[in-house]
């Protein structure tokens, strides 16, 4: 099965390679017919260039490049539509800065091609778990989670996780035109759009470390987002538009 991994950039120019070769090590060792799209928001520290010189010297890795940065949300959407227009038949996402371990990446793919139609990297069940998060910002995780579960009766413990494998058909399903959400919102309509379309939700559990290189995206308009979006989702639902 043709799997493409979609690695949205913005200023990630000293975790690209790192990330590149080790998905690409991921790939050979488990016989994956993988790919990596790196959708890169026009970096203004030359990591588009990177991905093109990386792009040039390995068959496996393609290069989207968007003209500003608008979001999570819109990159991801930007790599879905051309993952599935370069054939995949199965879409991953997972981040850049090795806060994803790659090497947990074939777990997912097992879960998604065997039992479910999304796997989910859960940092919320057993074996799952952070490292090198402070207090505050595991709070602010564990109570963007159940806020996000409650108010959508949502059945997944981590329903912001980044980390995840979609079967094709999901992503032709789910209305991908329709998604608005552009921080990390977007994690939790997506999950929430495929639950509601019927399909299986499988959590795999992941440990989730803070990045060593880099500078988090995360700020208040993400957070601020996420509050709203919420509720804007039970109520799109509720009135038949989702």
């Amino acid at each position: 099965m043709r799997l493409v991994v979609c690695v949205p950039t913005y200023n990630e120019r000293e975790n690209l390679e790192p990330m590149v070769r080790a998905l690409g090590q991921v790939f050979a060792e488990h016989a994956l017919d993988g790919h990596i799209l790196v959708v890169d928001d026009n970096s203004p520290d030359g990591t588009g260039a990177e991905a093109s010189r990386l792009a040039d010297e390995l068959p496996f890795v393609e290069v989207l490049r968007r003209e500003r940065k608008d979001g999570l949300g819109p990159a991801y959407l930007a790599g879905f539509r051309c993952a599935l227009a370069s054939g995949a038949d199965l879409v991953a996402e997972l981040d850049c800065d090795f806060s994803h371990d790659p090497a947990v990446l074939p777990r997912l793919v097992t879960a998604a091609t065997e039992r479910a139609d999304v796997a989910l990297g859960s940092r919320y069940v057993p074996e799952g778990g952070t490292r090198n998060w402070s207090l505050v910002r595991r709070a602010v995780s564990r109570c963007g989670a159940v806020y996000a579960r409650l108010l959508l009766g949502l059945p997944v413990h981590d329903p912001t996780s980044g980390f995840k494998v979609y079967r094709r058909r999901v992503l032709e399903t789910i209305a991908l035109e329709r998604i608005s959400s552009k921080g990390y919102a977007f994690q939790i309509e997506t999950v929430y759009r495929a639950l509601r379309a019927g399909f299986v939700v499988e959590e795999v559990p992941i440990v989730f470390t803070d990045r060593a290189e880099g500078g988090s995206k995360m700020g208040p308009e993400i957070v601020l987002e996420a509050i709203t979006r919420v509720p804007a989702l039970r109520l799109a639902a509720f009135r038949g538009r989702l």
